[in-house]
């Protein structure tokens, strides 16, 4: 599956946040979101410093990946991260990470449904089964469980988004695991290119 025509992959503004591509002075907080313990509780831990420095170096422009900016002061407080056809189902897949302070603000819930809204075709969202937060944000949303099943020693729960339903949502504090850019895999970086492959943290 590919991605949608314009205004896909240009920069998508909602009512708070704009969301574009990922820019150099955007690196330090996208470096937190990698770090911080608390963001990193349901996706394996802190990332390994060496990994830390790859996606610093490959994160710029990267294709999928937005920043999520504050509009009213221009303030970077989490990321998404688009997959076309992560999954085998050829759906795209969605991540994204919020830094604490930003949590409980509904900004999650309105980045997410601004990107979800620009895949006609549906898509895909993975998160730990223990991840209450997470799960209680993609059902409100409308997405609905499609698989269960076991990844890097932990349950996990595939949702897919599509079916058209929608509904407001609280998300609170929340971060959705997947095996993407974010979580406890990587995409290796040769110079400006990223290849394909996937790799854990650890």
């Amino acid at each position: 599956m590919s991605l949608p025509p314009a205004p896909w992959p240009g920069p998508l503004t909602t009512e708070r946040l704009l969301l574009r591509p990922v820019e150099a002075a955007d690196v330090p907080a996208h470096t937190r979101l990698w770090t911080d313990p608390e963001v990193r509780r349901h996706l394996g831990g802190p990332v390994a410093p060496e990994v830390v420095r790859a996606r610093a170096r490959g994160c710029v422009g990267l294709p999928g990946l937005f920043s999520l900016v504050r509009r009213q002061d221009g303030t970077v407080v989490g990321s998404v991260l688009v997959e076309a056809g992560a999954r085998d189902d050829g759906r795209p897949e969605v991540s994204y990470q919020l830094l604490p302070e930003h949590w409980g603000r509904g900004f999650a819930r309105e980045a997410l449904r601004a990107v979800t809204d620009l895949l006609p075709d549906g898509a895909v969202a993975v998160t730990q089964e223990a991840n209450a937060r997470s799960r209680r944000l993609l059902e409100a949303l409308g997405a609905t469980v499609a698989e269960r099943f076991s990844a890097w020693g932990e349950p996990q729960v595939r949702y897919r988004f599509g079916d058209g339903s929608r509904a407001p949502a609280d998300d609170g504090p929340c971060e959705i695991t997947c095996r993407s850019f974010h979580d406890s895999c990587c995409k290796a970086f040769n110079g400006d290119t990223v290849t394909p492959t996937l790799r854990r943290d650890s």
